[in-house]
């Protein structure tokens, strides 16, 4: 099995060097109908997906989230700023949280700063979060770079027609383990969050 893993690690920097964040600056400040707000995150999000055809936001998937308490509810069927940022919030977050530990994250930003006319509002604990996040891209590609080279180290002594397939399979096991762990330790910590505030994932009032 011939697998050609350098190339595999190329085309996976290559695409974390283009990670980006929707920009504060670029988002709207008017209200949006739903076929607007759908348009838009479809075209700010293209890059994050992994088939042409997948869909980044449906109709169907913001009348839920606002169903469930994700999102607060349109007014007069219109969509503002803050209704953007915290559907981009909700994209990211959905890959790896349940919709309950969704709700315990965003529920206190919602009800204290959404529409908020304090200096501290939602577009600027975005900027805040996500000008962070996009600071770690480098530190990103050279931790997969070290991940890689230790996969690249094991299965010496394997079948040769196997050998390629075998150090990638480590490699998307050692990626995946740090998935795993980082994954189980944000859980913990919402766990921790939601004991400490007691608060309602339905974030409709606190118990």
């Amino acid at each position: 099995m011939s697998i050609n893993t350098e190339s595999i690690i190329h085309n996976i920097l290559e695409r974390v060097s283009g990670i980006g964040y929707v920009k504060p600056e670029d988002i709207p400040n008017i209200d949006l109908y739903m076929d607007q707000v759908t348009t838009f995150m479809e075209a700010q999000l293209a890059h994050s997906k992994r088939y042409k055809d997948d869909k980044i936001l449906t109709k169907t998937m913001i009348n839920n989230y606002a169903k469930n308490n994700l999102l607060p509810s349109p007014e007069k069927k219109r969509y503002s700023k803050e209704h953007l940022l915290v559907l981009i919030f909700i994209y990211y977050f959905k890959n790896i949280l349940s919709i309950n530990d969704i709700q315990t994250l965003l529920g206190p930003l919602t009800d204290k700063y959404f529409k908020s006319d304090e200096n501290l509002d939602l577009t600027s604990i975005y900027t805040e979060v996500f000008s962070m996040e996009k600071g770690q891209i480098e530190a990103l590609q050279k931790e997969l770079l070290e991940r890689y080279e230790i996969a690249q180290g094991t299965f010496k002594d394997a079948p040769e027609e196997d050998r390629d397939f075998l150090k990638l399979f480590s490699f998307i096991c050692l990626l995946s383990f740090d998935v795993y762990v980082k994954k189980m330790l944000i859980e913990q910590m919402i766990d921790d969050l939601r004991a400490t505030t007691d608060y309602d994932p339905k974030h409709k009032s606190k118990k």
